[in-house]
C-alpha cells in the first residue's frame, strides 16, 4: 500500500495512529531526501498538547520510542522521553492556527539553499504554488529553539501556511498530515524550479491580474 493512503485524516485518530503517521511521514520525507540526517522534527495535535519526535532522532528512521507526548507547555508527558529542541515552535503554531493538525519541520536541500541565501519564495512564478501558498515567505535568522525564532516565525501564520526559516530549513502546517507533506513537497519542487530559471536567465513572473486570478479560484 502507498505510504499516502495512510496520511488521510479519520474522524479521530488515537495516540496510536497519531505515532504511526508520524513514522511513515517521516520515512517518506527521508525518501525523498528532505530531512538529511538527525535534521528537522514532525508533530501532531494530540488532545491537550501534542506528539512530537524526540531530540537527536532522524526522521527518516523514526521508532516508536522516538515520539513523546507534550502538553503545550513544553512539557515531557512520558517519562524518559526529551522532546525536540523545536517544541515551543511548534506549540506556538498550534495555538496560533486552531485549523492545524500536523507541522513537518525539514531541512530539504533546494528549499534550505533559498533560506541560507537570505531569499523568499513570494514572486509569484508557478499557478500551483500561487494557489497553494499564495508566497512562502522568510523568516529572520534567531538560534535553532530559541524564543526569538519562534518569534520571528511564528508572526507568518497570521497569513502564510509555510514558512523559510533563514539559515535554517523550511517549516508548514496543516490540518492533515497528507496536505502537509504534499504542500512539503511541491514546495521543494518550486525551490528547485525558481533555482533553474535563474540558469536559464530568470523566471517570467505572472502579472498582478493573473496572481489575483489564480487567488481568486481559492473561494
Amino acid at each position: 500500500m502507498h505510504v499516502l493512503k495512510t496520511l488521510k485524516m479519520k474522524k479521530m485518530y488515537s495516540k496510536k495512529d497519531l505515532s504511526r503517521l508520524i513514522i511513515q511521514t517521516g520515512k517518506l520525507c527521508g525518501e525523498k531526501n528532505f530531512t538529511p540526517g538527525y535534521s528537522g522534527n514532525i508533530s501532531a495535535r494530540y488532545k491537550d498538547g501534542m506528539l512530537i519526535t524526540t531530540s537527536g532522532s532522524a526522521n527518516g528512521y523514526l521508532r516508536d520510542s522516538d515520539i513523546v507526548f507534550t502538553d503545550f507547555c513544553g512539557k515531557s508527558l512520558e517519562k524518559g522521553k526529551k522532546p525536540s529542541s523545536e517544541k515551543f515552535l511548534h506549540i506556538e503554531l498550534y495555538k496560533k492556527r486552531p485549523d492545524f493538525n500536523f507541522i513537518i519541520h525539514v531541512h530539504a536541500p533546494h528549499l534550505s539553499s533559498f533560506a541560507c541565501a537570505g531569499k523568499d519564495l513570494l514572486e509569484p512564478v508557478m499557478a500551483e504554488n500561487v494557489f497553494y501558498f499564495g508566497g512562502i515567505p522568510l523568516a529572520e535568522y534567531a538560534l535553532p529553539s530559541s524564543m526569538e525564532l519562534v518569534e520571528n516565525t511564528a508572526k507568518f501564520f497570521d497569513k502564510y501556511d509555510a514558512v523559510l526559516m533563514a539559515n535554517h530549513g523550511f517549516i508548514v502546517g496543516s490540518k492533515t498530515m497528507e496536505d502537509a507533506y504534499l504542500k512539503l513537497e511541491l514546495a521543494e519542487s518550486y525551490a528547485q524550479v525558481v533555482l533553474n530559471t535563474k540558469i536559464l536567465g530568470g523566471a517570467k513572473q505572472l502579472n498582478s491580474q493573473q496572481t489575483n486570478a489564480i487567488l481568486n479560484l481559492r473561494s
